[in-house]
């Protein structure tokens, strides 16, 4: 089932929570809604839900407008972070509730809710706990019977906010790749919401990134992270290092004229001498020995100097955490982060307390407006 949201907004008093949101999810997508706490994306899902009413804006369900339509007809099924099963009920009772709270008329023989809990219970992969209750179950266990509830009532669309919150990093990634393969068997429409990028980039189709109750970018995990629309963006989706600088006719100076680095940004062709950041990865910084001259101009080295305050090894990547000596480059006192390989960082044999220069390979420059 395809998904259409048009010009969504929601206001709780004088906060705007959903402002002007228009959306496109197709059929059989899986979809993150990710951004910071207090963004709009579990208002937006529980809006399609039909559990929170718009202030203004449209809903439709394959082309149907299902903006008036009770959160019970909506054929929707819900996973919330908590869980949100019945402690009195055992695994199979909790699977087989909204089979048996259907009307009457469509209500299924209970030898067929039987079949179909322990199929269900099969494809989360936890038939072999049927009779037990949810306090002996782990909290992936739990999450994923959860799951099966939700899917028991074959669901038009499957809604999951911050489904994996409550659970600790290793049970996480697990139940990630398991989600991704479960929603490759099942090819329901579902999205899901989530504040962890590292979370969206694997597991989804196509990733909204919201801020401030907007949606900043949509497209592929490897769309917003190669190529990130907004400094938003670009700050959300990993660590980045930020740059401050002046922007002329196509090129960027990062720090003083003699020294400093100049990017090329062809798409500021037109700026004038106008106030500039720049993005850096860490990975793209290429780290070298700073050696001050007088003739650190025409043919000298040039860089970002920075002095190494810290340096993290682990397995093959050596973290450096650094301090700007220029402090118009980074923000005053902010620290950069560089990363480079543990050999080159042994090679080097880097000591904290020496000046370093810091050449980006690659950066997204953003004009100041």
């Amino acid at each position: 089932m395809s998904i259409a949201i048009r010009n969504i907004s929601k206001e709780f008093g004088t906060f705007k929570a959903l402002n002007d949101v228009s959306l496109d999810i197709e059929s059989g997508e899986l979809v993150a809604l990710l951004g910071p706490s207090g963004c709009g994306k579990t208002t937006l899902l529980r809006i399609i839900a039909g559990l929170e009413t718009a202030d203004q804006g449209n809903i439709l369900f394959s082309g149907e407008d299902t903006t008036d339509v009770h959160v019970r007809e909506r054929n929707v099924g819900f996973v919330f972070q908590h869980y949100a099963l019945f402690r009195h009920m055992s695994v199979f009772d909790n699977v087989a509730f909204g089979l048996r709270m259907k009307p009457r008329a469509v209500r299924p023989s209970e030898a067929v809710i039987k079949q179909k809990v322990h199929e269900l219970l099969a494809l989360v992969q936890l038939d072999w706990l049927a009779d037990r209750f949810p306090a002996q179950l782990s909290g992936g266990q739990r999450q994923r019977i959860a799951l099966a509830r939700a899917l028991a009532v074959e669901p038009k669309v499957l809604l999951l906010d911050e489904p994996f919150g409550a659970l600790d990093a290793t049970v996480r990634k697990e139940l990630r790749r398991w989600l991704r393969r479960l929603h490759d068997d099942l090819h329901v429409t579902s999205i899901f919401v989530t504040h962890d990028q590292e979370e969206a980039l694997e597991v989804a189709d196509r990733v909204v990134l919201m801020n401030s109750g907007k949606v900043e970018q949509v497209g592929s995990p490897q769309q917003v992270w190669d190529h990130p629309a907004s400094p938003f963006v670009y700050g959300f989706l990993g660590d980045v290092n930020l740059f401050h600088g002046r922007a002329h006719e196509g090129e960027m100076l990062i720090g003083e004229d003699h020294r400093g680095v100049r990017l090329d940004s062809p798409e500021h062709s037109s700026a004038q001498d106008a106030k500039a950041f720049a993005y850096v990865r860490p990975h793209d910084l290429e780290v070298t020995r700073y050696v001050a001259s007088e003739n650190n101009g025409a043919n000298g080295q040039r860089g970002i100097p920075a002095k190494l305050v810290r340096a993290i090894v682990v397995g093959p990547i050596a973290r450096l955490e650094l301090l700007p000596l220029d402090a118009s480059a980074a923000g005053s006192g902010d620290i950069i982060e560089a990363q480079i390989s543990a050999q080159q960082f042994t090679e080097m044999a880097l000591k904290e307390g020496e000046a370093l220069a810091l050449t980006p390979r690659k950066a997204r420059v953003f004009v100041a407006h």
